[in-house]
Order: structure tokens, then sequence, then C-alpha cells
């Protein structure tokens, strides 16, 4: 096991690792930015160092900094959670080129998987299914790139082969939009990720968004544990995950799980990972994307599973094998998480920052509450909205919703806006009651919440 773990992330993940780290009696430290000096989760760590200014381009992004401290805390290894530098393959070599471990699969698989279009050609070698569209990244020829997209028929999908999260996308539903979204996403894609490679797929019309949680250790064992339904999203962004999924059956269950993991073997991959589907109308899955890192939504695997996803993360890295077999993943009731950020849904979810005066968040069986935030802290417009996590775990999944709906309404956050008051009329609404969800359905309440009356 490690000696010294360095976590070279922020806010809510960053304590999540710390706590982990605890639990395996492994010694800690922590970087932080300008803007996060003196944040309370920082003192749970051995040893804290500042790298840098607020921006996360002169601080979380700086892996120079960031192998800089972990060389002065003397650290074997880093965790990078997810965001920033987690699916960095150039970060994970010179951390391993300055004798430190990255906590994470190779940067062979990590270009491999990161690159949107390579990982579309990786998953159709294995025989899983993919969404048909580009057979690898579409040429710089916008004359050859429409006969192409005319080929795929409309509507298409135009994704960023770099990277995902929602940025570099654009739904092209006929050829008169095609050349302007083209350059939109060329350029959105640039921006984000350096990178301005795009792929087509066909656009899936109210499409269901499933992922599958996979472990894999140096040893070659793979395996999964189970689906997570991430449908219920605004503009590519999740916004409540569950599992297990209401939308499939067993069969489509088994298979999912079945690609996943075939997919995960394909690649060499090893450590924690999820491999992500889309369904269309008609319950047809394919392949989307592999996200090679610990997710946000870990939570409600580890809820149904009792496994820690963290800790095995860290354990994997270590070198020791996976301590468990598929036959013995076994999952327990219904989990159902919702990610609460400071955006006021009322104001086209403007970022709320500043200063939270009342902070209280919910309790009770079954209920698990992941943040960093607290009365008296700061929230800063530099960093990700997400300030916490409301996660519920139930015998079914009526018990659940019911679970979830007394915990945000007990949760005080103030006077910081949240999208809390979304959540409760999601939790209400029919349609997700019933299960009978896509990923427009939210786009579809707010658009009904402005019409006049």
């Amino acid at each position: 096991m490690f000696k010294r773990i360095l976590v070279a992330n922020r806010g809510e993940i960053a304590l999540r690792i710390l706590r982990a780290c605890h639990e395996l009696g492994v010694s800690t430290a922590c970087v932080f930015s300008e803007e996060d000096r003196g944040a309370a989760y920082l003192v749970l760590a051995d040893r804290a160092y500042c790298i840098g200014p607020p921006a996360p381009a002169d601080s979380y992004l700086r892996s120079d900094r960031i192998i800089a401290a972990a060389e002065l805390a003397g650290a074997d290894a880093i965790h990078p959670g997810y965001g920033f530098l987690a699916e960095n393959a150039q970060f994970a070599d010179k951390c391993r080129a300055s004798n430190i471990e990255f906590i994470g699969p190779s940067s062979e698989a990590m270009r491999l998987l990161g690159n949107k279009a390579a990982a579309r050609t990786l998953a159709k070698k294995a025989r899983v299914p993919i969404v048909p569209g580009s057979d690898g990244p579409v040429e710089d020829d916008d004359d050859e790139a429409l006969k192409l997209a005319e080929k795929i028929g409309f509507p298409i999908m135009i994704k960023a082969a770099g990277g995902g999260g929602g940025r570099g996308m654009r739904v092209v539903r006929e050829p008169g939009e095609f050349t302007t979204a083209l350059a939109h996403a060329r350029q959105e894609a640039r921006m984000a990720f350096n990178d301005a490679t795009v792929y087509f797929e066909a656009y899936l019309e109210a499409p269901r968004h499933v992922e599958v949680q996979v472990l894999a250790d140096g040893q070659g064992k793979a395996i999964h544990l189970f689906e997570r339904d991430c449908t219920m999203q605004r503009r590519h962004q999740k916004l409540i995950e569950e599992t297990p999924s209401p939308a499939i059956d067993d069969k489509i269950r088994a298979n999912l799980c079945k690609w996943a993991t075939k997919l995960v073997r394909a690649a060499g991959y090893h450590s924690a990972g999820t491999v992500e589907f889309i369904g269309d109308a008609k319950g047809h899955f394919y392949f989307m994307e592999m996200n090679a890192r610990i997710q946000v939504e870990h939570p409600v695997t580890e809820a149904t599973s009792g496994i820690d996803l963290i800790k095995t993360q860290i354990e994997i890295a270590a070198g020791a094998p996976l301590p468990f077999t598929q036959r013995m993943i076994r999952r327990d009731g219904c989990a159902m998480e919702a990610r609460i950020n400071a955006e006021d849904p009322d104001e086209n979810f403007r970022p709320c920052a500043g200063r939270i005066e009342v902070f209280r968040p919910p309790g009770g069986p079954g209920v698990r509450v992941d943040t960093h935030a607290h009365a008296g802290y700061r929230i800063s417009p530099r960093y990700d909205s997400m300030i916490g996590k409301v996660i519920v775990h139930r015998r079914t999944r009526d018990e659940a919703i019911a679970s979830m709906k007394r915990c945000l309404s007990e949760f005080a956050i103030e006077p910081i806006k949240t999208t809390i008051p979304l959540y409760l009329k999601i939790l209400n609404h029919p349609d997700f009651i019933a299960g009978r969800f896509d990923t427009g359905l939210v786009d579809r309440m707010l658009a009904q919440s402005k019409e006049p009356r």
C-alpha cells in the first residue's frame, strides 16, 4: 500500500478521497488554490500546499505544480478525483516519470478511450453495438463532411472527439444548419479540449442514458457492479441518477454489463471506470463513451453493492488484485442521487456564488450527504457549481423517491439559490414516478413552466 497519497482536486471529491485514505491507514496531502485557502476539509490532510491563483488554469490544471507538491510531500501516489486532470494522459505519464503512481488507468488506455472516435472503433472491434455514425474523425473538408452527414441521415449529432460533458456537441436536424453547427462544434471543442476533432453519430430522439460501473485490476480481472440510470439531465449535464434503471429489463441489463466488461478487457483497462450507453425509444442500446475515472454518481453504486469504489481504486493502483469475483457482486435495493448545484433554475440556471449563511443537511436511515460546504462557506464563481450530493438507499424505487423528497425538503441552504426546487418538481412528475422519461424531460418541464397561463 502507498505511504502517502496527494489529492489533486478540491471540494467534495477531495474530501471523499481523504476519508478513504484515512480508512486505509494512508497518510495524505492536499493541494489548494488561493481561492480555497482555509477550506475546512484541508485540515483533514496531513499536509496541504498552495499551488497558485484561483483560476483553474493557474492552479488545479498545473500538472508541474501538482507534481512538485507531491514530491515536496513525499507522496508516492496522486489521486486526481474527477474533472481537472483526471483523464489527462499526459499528466499520468508525468506522474509515473516522477516515480509517483497515478491512481487511475494507464495513459495508453486513457488515450484510447479518451478519444471518443477511437473508442467507437474499439467498441466495434469488440462487437459492442455503437450508434451508426462516422468510422472515425471527420475530415476538415466541409463539403465531404456534409456528404458523410447525409449518408448517415439527418438528424445527426456532432460530437467532440477529445472530451465530453456536453461541450463540442451540436444536434443538426437539416442540411441547411450543418456548416454553421460544424464550425461552432469545432471551435468549442478546440477551446474545451485543445482539439477541434469531431465525429458524427445518428441523433437518437428521446434517448435513455444508462451507464455500467466497472472495476478491473492489473491481473486481467474485470467485473461490473451493474448499471446506473443517468437519463435525468439538462443540456447533457446529469442531475439525478439512480440504480437499478427503471428503463431496462433483465435481458437488456445483462447485455449492457456483458458489453461493458468486454470493452474494458479489449482496452487493457485497469482501475474504476464507467461505460456509458444510449438507448432509443424502441429499447435498443448502443455504446456511447467510456469515462476513465471515478464518476460523480459513484455513491449510488456503493450504496447498493456495499463496495467502496474509491478504496478499491486505490488498492488496484497499489497492485492488489480485486478481492471479489463477479459472482460475489449483489445489488441490494434501490439508490438515488441528486446533485445539489448553486444555480437558480428560475433564472436560466444562473450560477449563484456567495456566502452560505444557513446550511442544514438532511439525515436519517439510508441517507448520505457528500459535501464540503457548511455555514460560512463561500461559493466561488470560478469552479463547478455543484456543492454537494444527496444519496438515499431504500428497498424499492417508490421508497427511494419518497425518501429523496423528504431529504430535499429538509435541506436548507440560505441565501444561496440551488437546484433543489427543480428536483422536487421532477420527483413529483408523473413521468418520472412511472419511469417513463428521456433526456428531454427537464427541458420540456421548463418550457411548459414558461408558457403563459
